[in-house]
């Protein structure tokens, strides 16, 4: 019995991925991929990636709004910089979500924005 807490009792933690812009882009090219910009209402509203829906990572909301995604499909996050979308991507995947993060944030998207 020692044996096996030692085998399983020492998993690794679930993780996600941070990749670049490029990388990224292709990630979300894939429909099953939930798109999500989680910076402030007022970030969003002054451009976003096509097909993004905002949930504010500081928001009270943020656990709940996450909850209403398909935990059978990925989510792809991003935020301004990158920061707050890792820590959004840390509370997602302890929800149960596969989760690919835009490291360097909306400030390194070089593909299409909407207004």
């Amino acid at each position: 019995m020692g044996l096996m807490s030692l085998l399983f009792g020492c998993a690794p933690k679930p993780t996600f991925r941070s990749v670049d812009a490029e990388q990224f882009a292709r990630e979300i090219e894939r429909e099953e991929v939930q798109l999500v910009d989680v910076r402030t209402t007022e970030e969003y509203a002054e451009g976003h990636i096509p097909g993004a829906v905002n949930m504010d990572v500081n928001g009270e909301k943020f656990d709940a709004e996450i909850a209403t995604l398909d935990p059978s499909r990925p989510v792809a996050l991003y935020c301004r910089s990158g920061r707050r979308s890792k820590l959004a991507a840390e509370r997602a995947v302890k929800a149960g979500f596969e989760v690919v993060e835009l490291d360097g944030g909306f400030l390194s998207w070089t593909g299409d924005k909407e207004p």
